[in-house]
């Protein structure tokens, strides 16, 4: 009898094809949706991550990475003398502007440190020494800042806040939430740029923790030296800076709705058609009913009407979203689809084909099996 389902789905080919291809430009534009959201999240909380440290000093109620207060500098001698901690270090993180070969100008992100290497930042250095920072007017830029500065390459000039500065090498992977390209220079070099903002001033004290110390015990300490400031362990700090973005720039209400009208086309087709298909079989279900078929074995027969149309439709979904990744990478945008989403989009298409035969199932529950026999 389940046979009987498929072979009613496939009775009209071109029917199943649209009922598969609208399954699967629902999975695509949710995959694509909700890996967009995932990456622009990746790229806002990455340097985070990425640098070595278990504990982030910021100015009083900052809301996240990019939007700083900076305070004084000479707050790291207090950060350095709590017990447990095995070094701690200045970071500055600042918006400059850039002057372009064009006579344009874009804004970059600079972070400025001491000494870059030792806490792992920038982690993918393509070309030049992070050490050579220190040695003079230079700077580097990610690979990223291309696209909005044009094309350079290490040994250019680039004139930042008004300063000429030497390129000494390029980054990879450094990236902000709002696309700003990023820039890495020393730490007294920044402060020199902007000395009405920056001079005796810092925007984080990142904090390395000795091993088997208590983190809990050292952030206490680290809260009542520093009262004027806040103490984040690493995980807090990013899933800050992470809610900010999505409770205040409505990314997460514009994420939710791509996915919710995404699963609206996949129902509605897949509830159109399968409908359609019952209509179209009536006396076909009589039958099964005359000869002793039960209301389930005909929910059967659709369930798995419908469960065929999930898997063809989110296979043939998933893949596009793939395809789709070195487009929008070429874009400067980052598409991640995780493993554990993908599992879940699978999980939700399956659930809404079997939901949209709802329509159908309520159709034949009520046929009578009578209806074989008359002409």
């Amino acid at each position: 009898m389940v046979d009987l389902g498929l072979k009613t789905l496939l009775h009209d080919k071109v029917r199943f094809l649209i009922t598969v291809s609208g399954v699967a430009f629902a999975v695509t534009l949710v995959l694509v949706q909700v890996g967009l959201f995932v990456g622009l999240l990746d790229n806002s909380t990455i340097t985070i991550r990425k640098l070595d440290a278990d504990l982030w000093v910021t100015s009083k109620n900052s809301p996240n990475l990019d939007f700083v207060h900076q305070f004084p500098d000479s707050n790291l001698y207090r950060a350095r003398s709590v017990p447990g901690v095995a070094r701690a270090d200045n970071l500055i993180l600042s918006f400059m502007q850039v002057a372009l070969p064009t006579g344009a100008e874009e804004t970059t992100i600079v972070y400025a440190m001491n000494d870059f290497k030792r806490w792992g930042v920038p982690w993918q250095v393509t070309s030049g020494d992070l050490d050579d920072l220190k040695r003079g007017s230079f700077v580097m830029f990610d690979e990223s800042a291309s696209k909005r500065f044009g094309p350079f390459r290490t040994g250019d000039y680039r004139e930042v806040n008004g300063q000429r500065l030497k390129v000494i090498g390029t980054s990879r992977e450094a990236k902000s939430f709002t696309t700003t390209p990023l820039a890495f220079m020393d730490f007294r070099r920044a402060q020199e740029l902007q000395p009405e903002l920056l001079s005796g001033k810092t925007s984080y004290i990142v904090v390395k923790l000795l091993p088997g110390a208590d983190p809990a015990a050292v952030r206490a300490e680290l809260s009542r030296r520093l009262p004027y400031n806040d103490v984040f362990t690493t995980h807090e700090w990013a899933e800050r800076s992470r809610s900010y973005w999505i409770e205040n720039t409505g990314l997460g209400f514009n994420a939710f709705l791509t996915v919710f009208l995404g699963c609206l086309v996949g129902v509605v087709v897949v509830a159109q058609t399968l409908y359609t298909s019952t209509m179209e079989h009536l006396k076909e279900f009589g039958t099964v009913k005359a000869i002793g078929g039960s209301n389930l074995d005909i929910y059967r027969m659709l369930a798995k009407q419908a469960t065929v149309s999930a898997v063809l439709g989110f296979v043939l979904g998933y893949l596009p979203a793939q395809l789709l990744k070195p487009v929008i990478a070429s874009a400067g945008l980052k598409l991640i689809i995780e493993p554990e989403v993908t599992a879940v989009v699978l999980v939700g298409t399956l659930l809404l084909c079997l939901a949209s035969a709802i329509v159908s199932f309520r159709k034949v529950a009520t046929i009578d099996p009578a209806l074989v026999f008359r002409t």
